[in-house]
């Protein structure tokens, strides 16, 4: 699993040294494997009792299979396990923008308020400003340009932060994928393990 990080694990309920159950247990519950969490688990099992079954999918298997089976079905499940493994990704990646749109909204909101107020006091002040006096307009101007110095920085730091919202909204639309393009790769996939399925009986 570390060496190759599959889209799919497969299992048997009886397994030499480790069973499935056990294997799962480390790949769903352990810290050290939280990486690893997403990769969807199918189980075969020759039980069929039905608690044996709620415990697995309790446990985070996303399909238990009882044998014996059919190898169509299999597969056909194979598709459907992958596809929904990926339209949650495509949700969470859907997520992940409206957060970062939400943070982007947020910070406008904030600069903008942030900026009205000293602009407000200046506007005030230029209004109340007595042109003659020129002590009170060199006051004035000292102020415009202090404060025009804060709202160009107040503006960098406003687009620095929407290039690194745009950066990260860029960095998740490039992993995703169209719907298309999604049942394209299943098909592939499925088909390669029906080859292989062809081979291993034309073997034996």
């Amino acid at each position: 699993v570390r060496a190759n990080k599959p889209d799919l694990i497969i299992l048997d309920n009886i397994m030499p040294r480790m069973s499935g159950w056990e294997v799962t247990r480390v790949l769903k519950l352990d810290p050290e494997w939280a990486e690893y969490r997403d990769i969807p688990i199918m189980m075969f099992s020759a039980m069929h009792d039905v608690q044996d079954k709620i415990e697995g999918f309790e446990l985070g298997v996303e399909d238990y299979i009882t044998k014996p089976f059919n190898f169509s079905e299999v597969f056909a499940r194979i598709k459907a396990v992958l596809r929904q493994r990926d339209l949650a990704r495509q949700l969470i990646h859907r997520e992940q923008r409206l957060v970062l749109i939400q943070s982007l909204n947020n910070s406008l909101v904030y600069f903008t308020n942030h900026l009205r107020t000293p602009v407000s006091h200046l506007v005030d002040q230029a209004k109340s400003l007595d042109a003659d006096n020129s002590d009170e307009v060199k006051v004035f101007c000292g102020k415009v340009a202090d404060e025009s110095e804060k709202i160009i920085a107040a503006l960098d730091a406003l687009q620095k932060e929407i290039e690194e919202l745009t950066h990260k909204d860029n960095e998740i639309k490039a992993s995703e994928v169209t719907l298309e393009v999604l049942e394209k790769k299943y098909q592939e996939h499925v088909s390669s393990l029906a080859e292989a399925n062809t081979d291993v009986s034309q073997g034996s």
